[in-house]
């Protein structure tokens, strides 16, 4: 099974983001900040990340940034789901390695589309 850890500060935005990644037969792993994320990349990397930008402690970018020059950090599949929606932040992603992006609020057609875009569903 797939394993998908959705990194974002919000625990209402990880309770949903689950919600709609079991239902895609994803296992599902929770971080509160980049920190904690890092910190559970480094015990087991997973297929995929659904991740925010703004959060305490380290930011969505920091953390990818990080997460890409790590090795095996190259391999999972970063999905940004933000409310950061204007062109630069999103080149900024991309650049630094995001797979795709979402914006907030999100719906399961929308993940489930950019999840197949990526060839994770």
């Amino acid at each position: 099974m797939k394993t998908c850890l959705v990194v974002d500060d919000s625990r209402v935005i990880r309770k949903v983001a689950r919600r709609i990644l079991e239902d895609l037969s994803f296992t599902v792993e929770e971080a509160g900040d980049g920190a904690e994320a890092m910190a559970r990349c480094r015990n087991q990397m997973p297929d995929a990340i659904l991740l925010d930008w703004n959060m305490p402690v380290m930011n969505g970018i920091d953390f990818l940034r990080a997460l890409r020059a790590d090795p095996g950090g190259e391999r999972p599949v970063v999905v940004f789901c933000t409310t950061e929606n204007d062109l630069s932040s999103i080149a900024e992603a991309i650049e630094s390695g995001a797979n795709e992006y979402i914006m907030k609020p999100f719906d399961s057609e929308i993940v489930h589309s950019k999840f197949a875009e990526v060839g994770l569903a």
